[in-house]
């Protein structure tokens, strides 16, 4: 099979790794550059660098890949055209592999970075065997991607999997997407941390804002953990209702999906074991008919920050091979 260069680009860091896709975990070259803030130009030269220096590492090794594969956060059209992306925006309404081809000599997939990092699950990490599948990844936001019946869903537009918008409280905070009450406003990495200066105002975690040096505006996810973790009840307490947060929208996707697992990734998944016990504990009470749902689990993704780019490398591959929409 070919190698493939996959990139994961972010909000502040470019990742190129290259792998075989018969060994995908083995990384044979990477690069990591900061993502510039700017227009497409810049962002695309940032993009096309780090994969020109992982394809010049390769042939010093004598290999040479054939395909390229992104990963880009935002809703990505069925022509890799980048529709919406709050940390992006210079790149919206690019048509992204032709301008990328004008930089890297290869064929460009361009794909949503979720659905990258679930493909990558699914194949050799977590999810490995699983058809029926969700990702929920709890960063900033909240992102997601869905298998089922082994095939990556993508929707008529391509936007398919972005459960952080689901509205679950019409009267709460304002979203970035410019609704109120989105899911990724109570159980993300920002959530959590409005959870937390929530607690802070009612004088429900002390150590907490002692943390932050005593300003509420300064609380953030980080100083509740931390807290949560040298074992202040009241930092607990707030994870608690994070977990019911995350819990909602999790029952909320298995009713309407009823997938076998549901993967979590992103940053916060790191700190799973604070909230990921109680979180299944009260989806076991707000999925219907939980007690039927013996094959559905909720799990921790194993690839780390590479999964994206792991995954865009083997869409890419597949999509070489097929001539088709990855999946």
């Amino acid at each position: 099979m070919p190698i493939a260069i996959g990139v994961d680009v972010g909000g502040t860091k470019v990742l190129a790794v290259a792998v075989d896709p018969t060994r995908p975990t083995e990384i044979l070259a990477e690069r990591r550059v900061p993502t510039p803030v700017g227009d497409a130009t810049k962002i695309l030269e940032a993009i096309g660098g780090a994969a020109r220096v992982v394809s010049d590492d390769l042939v010093a090794i004598g290999r040479a890949p054939e395909v390229v594969g992104i990963g880009i956060p935002g809703l990505v059209d069925t022509d890799g055209r980048l529709r919406a992306a709050p940390n992006l925006s210079g790149l919206v309404g690019v048509e992204i592999p032709p301008r990328l081809r004008e930089l890297v000599p290869y064929p460009v997939v361009v794909d949503n970075d979720a659905n990258c990092a679930l493909w990558a699950e699914v194949c050799v990490g977590a999810g490995l065997g699983a058809r029926d599948a969700v990702l929920v990844t709890l960063g900033t936001g909240i992102g997601g991607a869905l298998v089922n019946d082994a095939v990556l869903r993508h929707g008529v537009h391509g936007f398919a999997g972005e459960p952080g918008h689901m509205v679950v409280d019409p009267s709460g905070p304002a979203c970035p997407c410019g609704r109120k009450g989105c899911w990724e406003r109570y159980a993300s990495g920002s959530g959590l941390g409005m959870l937390a200066r929530r607690a802070a105002e009612g004088g429900r975690v002390p150590a907490v804002l002692e943390l932050a040096g005593g300003d509420v505006s300064a609380v953030d996810g980080e100083h509740l953990i931390a807290a949560a973790r040298a074992g202040h009840p009241g930092a607990g307490a707030v994870l608690d209702e994070f977990a019911w947060w995350l819990a909602l929208g999790i029952a909320n996707l298995v009713n309407v999906l009823d997938p076998e697992l549901i993967l979590i990734g992103g940053g916060l998944a790191d700190e799973s074991d604070l909230f990921l016990p109680r979180t299944r504990e009260e989806l076991g009470r707000m999925a219907l008919g939980a007690s039927a749902r013996t094959g559905t689990r909720v799990e921790v993704a194993t690839l780390g920050s590479r999964a994206g780019a792991i995954g865009a490398a083997l869409l890419a591959t597949r999509v070489a091979q097929r001539g088709s929409t990855p999946g």
